[in-house]
């Protein structure tokens, strides 16, 4: 069971570093770069989701999973606000901060870590966990991040953005027509073929490439590099307090622990790439989104989720 923990590094930290290397020495290009996003989330997501929502047991508690997605938004952005928030006196920090406490890697690394532990079944859990956040990105984070950015600009206590039916619907979206599409047949009766539990195995390894290699590609070190300490209040928020806020609620409604420590691995996910993305389109402080990223996928991916990992294989319970 512990050679599961050799993916670590082959599907999240070695895709991370080649992605770096080939940024730094001019062998990828921005445009080869989105090319590979656009075809993990369009394609491989897709396809993944499917596959794994088919074979997923169907349950009523099932459907409260993608509520824990809207807590996981909404409940880190009410635990800066109290504990960290007044730290940062400069409102451009304070706009960053806040999406990187509240944008969190569930659907990607969130979602390979859930597979080393309890395969499909596990995958397809946190996809569900995660399905909302695209929505809440564009309708909670966006208008969050533009209201910091007017608010530094001292024009307007008010922030507001303008919607239009491409925000909605576009193909980032496709990966949950996969899910309803797996859980249709799944509903239905119809055995998944034998054949394709193999086609997952493989796809989920191409996926991860796919998914991290890009991100690597826009890490940039050196200008994140002065935004380390002050970032460094978000690892007890991402790793201590929501994983705690997260562990009450999920107790009252669930008593499978697999369920419960998918929940608490969704809850401790290190902040997200949308959190860079976020700043960056309104104009905060990129390199703090950055920093917060590196730091807290490094801690997740060389501590945490190992410990976590040792922990729930040797027979411990939450």
């Amino acid at each position: 069971m512990e050679l599961r923990l050799i993916f670590v590094f082959t599907d999240m930290i070695l895709p991370l570093a080649v992605g770096y290397f080939l940024h730094r020495r001019g062998v990828l290009s921005d445009a080869a770069n989105n090319l590979i996003i656009k075809a993990n989330i369009i394609f491989f997501m897709t396809i993944l989701a499917l596959l794994s929502f088919w074979i997923m047991p169907l349950s009523p508690s099932i459907l409260i999973l993608p509520a824990f997605g809207i807590f996981l938004t909404i409940v880190p952005a009410l635990l800066a606000k109290i504990f960290f928030l007044r730290n940062y006196s400069d409102i451009l920090d304070q706009g960053s901060y806040m999406m990187s406490a509240m944008l969190a890697n569930i659907g990607t690394i969130g979602g390979l870590c859930a597979f080393i532990l309890y395969g499909e079944i596990g995958f397809a859990a946190i996809q569900l966990v995660s399905m909302l956040q695209n929505m809440l990105f564009i309708l909670i984070c966006l208008p969050l991040a533009k209201y910091y950015r007017t608010k530094a600009d001292l024009t307007s206590a008010e922030a507001h953005v303008k919607f239009s039916r491409e925000m909605f619907l576009t193909w980032n979206q496709l990966g949950v027509v996969g899910m309803i599409a797996g859980l249709a047949l799944n509903f239905c009766g119809i055995a998944r073929p034998e054949a394709m539990g193999a086609v997952f195995q493989s796809l989920i390894h191409v996926s991860a490439w796919f998914a991290l290699l890009p991100v690597g590609y826009l890490m940039n070190f050196k200008n994140a590099k002065p935004w380390y300490r002050k970032a460094l209040s978000l690892v007890p928020l991402h790793f201590i307090l929501l994983p705690l806020a997260t562990y009450f609620p999920a107790r009252v409604f669930f008593d499978e622990p697999i369920v419960i420590n998918i929940l608490l691995l969704a809850a401790a996910a290190p902040s997200a790439i949308n959190s860079v993305l976020a700043a960056r389109i309104n104009r905060l402080n990129v390199d703090f989104t950055i920093a917060a990223f590196l730091m807290t996928t490094t801690i997740f991916l060389l501590v945490l989720f190992p410990l976590f990992f040792l922990y729930v294989t040797h027979g411990g319970s939450f």
